[in-house]
């Protein structure tokens, strides 16, 4: 007797990763890149992280229902992912040579990493002082929403958090934010009447 595995509707069959789900997929690539790379702030990690949340979301595909956010699937796979990196690595302390990484800061003044680089040559220095500014949790929910453009509850899902603390640090960051824009603001019109 041969079992065979009975399809769900809405859902992309076991071992199947059809090219319409994988091309909708990918297409996500470059926000998911830009999310790991605020989360890792290191290019090789965002990297490692992108391709180990493609891996496993091909892995998963049957999984997946259609008709469904799939942006959103894919960045509850980053997010989990990351989170289990974070876990693992605290496990597994580096010894880091802190004089040898004085050094090399040292060596390069002014190198930023690519996502610095981009916020700086879109955003206005004072915003992006600011939005830099805004505690981490904060600014992930905020970048979520405002440019994910994710729901509510799929942040909560992505972040695996309670809906009503994504709502409160969307909230808390927003108003941050707000606040860190005005001081800057108001201290560069001083500096500008004072010359």
């Amino acid at each position: 007797m041969v079992f065979r595995r009975r399809s769900v509707p809405g859902r992309v069959s076991e071992g199947e990763a059809d090219a319409p789900f994988v091309q909708e997929a990918l297409s996500h690539l470059d926000s998911l890149y830009g999310t790991a790379l605020r989360l890792t702030r290191r290019p090789q990690d965002a990297e490692d992280l992108v391709q180990d949340t493609y891996l496993k979301a091909f892995r998963a595909a049957h999984q997946f229902e259609r008709g469904t956010n799939l942006k959103a699937w894919l960045f509850t796979i980053l997010h989990n992912t990351f989170r289990n990196m974070r876990r693992q690595d605290g496990r597994n302390p580096v010894d880091v040579d802190s004089e040898a990484v004085e050094r090399a800061a040292d060596d390069r003044p002014g190198e930023h990493t690519p996502e610095q680089l981009l916020i700086r040559a879109t955003l206005e220095p004072e915003l992006q002082a600011a939005l830099e500014a805004v505690p981490d949790a904060f600014r992930q929910a905020l970048w979520l929403r405002d440019v994910e453009e994710l729901s509510y509850a799929e942040i909560a899902q992505a972040l695996d958090i309670p809906i009503g603390t994504v709502m409160s640090r969307i909230s808390r960051g927003r108003r941050a934010l707000y606040d860190g824009l005005q001081a800057r603001r108001a201290a560069s019109a001083r500096r500008t009447m004072a010359r």
